[in-house]
């Protein structure tokens, strides 16, 4: 192989080195900054084949699409009527120019130290003018725009555009919340004593009346036994007065078997009595004469 092949093919080498070095791509997701010795020089926001100065330019990219930023904690702000709120925002953002972001947050992750200071700004200094019952209404909406409207207008010489700024969480803190929660629970439980307290009432009230309804239904009917037993009474004494009174005879008779079963029906019954009693004058004379 001669002198002139071997150098034909190293400046063949060397022109694919170049080209290579020169030729870079551009996705249709990103945008590129063209640098020279750390110096910007032109922005490529198109996608396709472009190209550079090998060894002496870099290519640096950034996203075209859009990005989320999420805080790690939840920031505590309070309202314009004193009360307290955990609240974790989010919000979506563009690279809008990406020479000015370059100068300014050079990358990502600088755009979102400086956008979260300025999102807890916009937020601390919207929702203090704001009170608790705005915040949990419609006018939720009014007042994310305001803020994301601000926050838009802080980040434009950032080279960012804020798409959206949304409050994911409006909570109260855990203290707040606990001491909420005591006091919900308390006025439950006083609540319920109270409708204890009224039921018990009212049912020593039906109790009351259905004992007083009780007395007197026992005493009517009481009253009412009474009357009819002694009407029954009554009408037996005059059944009976009118039977007897038509055979006297047989009335003493009946009376003096009546007096003899009670008397000497049971066993083991004792009785000290004269023969000559009057008790015994059916014994011997079925007409009752009186014993002599």
């Amino acid at each position: 192989m001669g002198p002139i092949r071997i150098f034909a093919i190293a400046i063949l080498g060397l022109i694919a080195i170049a080209l290579y070095g020169a030729l870079f791509t551009v996705n249709q997701t990103q945008q590129a900054l063209v640098l020279q010795f750390g110096e910007p020089k032109r922005t490529i926001q198109e996608p396709g084949l472009a190209f550079k100065l090998p060894f002496i330019q870099d290519v640096v990219y950034y996203e075209k699409r859009v990005l989320s930023l999420i805080p790690q904690d939840a920031e505590e702000v309070i309202l314009s009527d004193q009360k307290r709120l955990q609240v974790d925002a989010y919000a979506r953002y563009q690279i809008s120019d990406p020479l000015l972001f370059f100068q300014t947050v050079r990358n990502e992750l600088g755009a979102r130290g400086r956008l979260e200071a300025i999102i807890d700004s916009s937020v601390r200094r919207a929702l203090g003018r704001e009170t608790l019952a705005s915040i949990l209404t419609g006018q939720r909406n009014d007042i994310t725009r305001s803020i994301g409207d601000e926050v838009n207008a802080s980040v434009a010489s950032l080279g960012i555009k804020i798409i959206d700024v949304r409050l994911r969480r409006a909570d109260y803190p855990e203290a707040t919340s606990q001491n909420i929660f005591n006091r919900m629970k308390s006025e439950r439980e006083r609540e319920a004593k109270e409708f204890r307290a009224t039921g018990e009432e009212e049912a020593q009230k039906i109790r009351a009346d259905a004992e007083k309804t009780r007395t007197v239904i026992i005493s009517e009917a009481q009253r009412k036994a009474q009357e009819t037993r002694g009407a029954g009474d009554a009408e037996a004494i005059r059944i009976y007065a009118e039977s007897f009174g038509q055979d006297a005879e047989f009335f003493s008779f009946y009376r003096s078997m009546e007096a003899y079963r009670n008397a000497m029906g049971k066993e083991g019954t004792s009785m000290v009595l004269s023969p000559s009693s009057s008790f015994f004058r059916f014994f011997k004379d079925k007409n009752g004469a009186a014993l002599k």
